[in-house]
């Protein structure tokens, strides 16, 4: 259960009535969570960063990793140990059995004294009997009770000595047991090997295992999070950066570490992207002023015709104010049409309902409309062809260039159209005018962009035509350029349009 909010008071209706005045300030309500046994809301911890998760990582797998060596290690020893004591005490017990065969028999000439550094005892036994014995175990019992055929060697490993053997001997020993033949009262050869010098070998291992392990393992945590913390200290420039960065102002960059690793990949990336959404912000900042002070200029020649004709109405030509308004509204209204296109064209793009389209059809309606306009010639060489495409707009982007050439032409506009290279059609619409400079060819397609000549705002120029032209024509799969018209002079927009395009109809 939530604890409630002590500092606010209801003050709405309840079961239809009226909310009661409020003359001061509302009373915290008691909370009755302590005897009700509440939950309290405990802000969930934060979680360990990368630094402290790769440290804990590098720690667990070494660790790991060094518990298992460590494991391998001692039991690779241990067996190398008694390896090397069964093989000690079996050469010992040839040398014995090889004196037995020599002589025949168990005689005085028989030896079973270890040497100095030896740390074993011996014994040849028959039938289980003892029949000699090294010196410190005279008078005991067996030490085994191996029983191997003549010239093999069996092997065992036992705690301690018998009991009666050696007092206090608690040493781990192996046992090798040598069969003996031709001899007549000897059958077994037993060698007892001391493993008291092998076990504190793999004692002093194993203590040494456990000291340096744990400092290894500390070791390489504090070096994995010194280096981890240099590593990600970019990563932290960046954060930091980043987070000063403000929506009012993008033009900071993220610093670019000279390692030329991911960590700089990604500087470079993020710089790249707040190039990007500067430069969006900036051309939007732009939209919005040259949008509003094109929409300011007829609002402000309504104003100023209405309100000349509210202070002298017997006076005023409300005939040319009519046709003013009319024409200024039209105005705005193509204006916002526009906007509105743009704006859709930035939002999900234009969407293209695929149709067989006669563009031949659409440059010709365009020729006739133009021939009304007083003193405007227009040469014209239109090839019929068709295209895949949506026919209302491709209409406007071809009205829209036609009407850029005459608001430009001195008096000669072109119409051409002819197939292109490979299966596609190739739309030019030239004028005689001042052409546009070749260091403005680009930006030309740009919105709100009117170049010296063509300010004009009279003319009805509101610098929105060239950018939905472009607009519709990438829609289109098309591409559409500036360069010089070669017979008149001026400028000449070239479309070019794919005859045919699959997925058209996807936005």
């Amino acid at each position: 259960m939530p604890v409630p909010d002590v500092g606010r008071s209801y003050a709405g209706p309840v079961h239809g009535r009226p909310p009661r005045p409020q003359s001061g300030p509302s009373l915290p309500r008691p909370v009755r969570g302590a005897a009700l046994g509440a939950r309290k809301l405990v802000p969930r911890g934060r979680p360990a960063g990368i630094r402290a998760r790769s440290t804990g990582a590098a720690v667990a797998v070494l660790a790991v990793a060094l518990v298992l060596t460590a494991i391998a290690l001692v039991a690779v020893l241990r067996d190398s140990e008694h390896d090397n004591a069964v093989a000690t005490a079996t050469t010992r017990a040839q040398d014995v059995a090889a004196q037995l065969i020599q002589d025949g028999a168990v005689t005085d000439r028989l030896s079973l004294k270890p040497a100095p550094h030896e740390s074993a005892v011996m014994q040849v036994l028959h039938r289980g009997q003892v029949m000699a014995a090294s010196p410190g175990i005279a008078g005991a019992p067996a030490l085994t009770d191996l029983s191997p055929r003549a010239g093999r060697a069996l092997s065992a490993r036992i705690d301690h000595l018998p009991a009666g053997v050696a007092e206090d001997d608690n040493d781990v020993y192996t046992i090798v047991a040598l069969g003996v033949g031709g001899v007549s009262d000897a059958d077994t050869v037993v060698v007892a090997q001391s493993a008291e010098l092998s076990e504190s070998t793999v004692t002093k291992v194993i203590t040494l295992l456990v000291i340096v392990c744990p400092l290894l393992v500390l070791l390489v945590g504090a070096v994995t999070y010194v280096l981890a913390g240099r590593a990600l200290r970019p990563v932290e420039d960046i954060r930091r950066r980043t987070a000063g960065i403000s929506g009012a102002d993008l033009s900071a960059r993220v610093p670019v570490p000279a390692t030329g690793d991911e960590v700089a990949l990604l500087a470079e990336t993020m710089n790249e992207m707040l190039a990007r959404l500067d430069a969006s912000q900036r051309a939007q900042r732009a939209f919005v002023s040259d949008a509003s002070h094109e929409l300011r200029s007829p609002l402000a020649t309504l104003r100023a015709e209405v309100e000349v004709a509210a202070q002298h109405p017997e006076s005023a030509d409300w005939e040319g104010i009519s046709r003013d308004v009319r024409a200024e509204t039209i105005r705005m209204q193509q204006l916002v049409d526009d906007l509105l296109t743009l704006a859709k064209a930035d939002e999900r793009g234009i969407v293209v309902r695929a149709e067989d389209v006669d563009l031949d059809d659409l440059a010709g309606a365009e020729v006739r409309r133009l021939r009304n306009l007083p003193g405007t010639q227009l040469d014209t060489d239109i090839t019929p062809l068709r295209v895949s495409g949506d026919r209302a707009q491709l209409a406007r982007a071809v009205r829209n260039l036609a009407d850029n050439a005459a608001r430009h032409a001195r008096s000669r506009v072109a119409l051409r159209l002819r197939p292109g290279p490979g299966d596609t059609a190739v739309l030019e619409v030239g004028d005689d005018g001042p052409g546009v400079p070749a260091g403005q060819r680009v930006r030309v397609f740009d919105r709100f962009v009117r170049l010296d000549e063509g300010r004009d705002r009279s003319a009805g120029g509101s610098g929105l035509g060239l950018a939905i032209v472009k607009e519709i024509i990438t829609a289109h799969g098309g591409t559409v350029t500036v360069l010089d018209d070669a017979a008149l002079g001026g400028a000449c927009f070239r479309v070019t349009l794919p005859r045919e395009r699959s997925g058209l109809g996807d936005p």
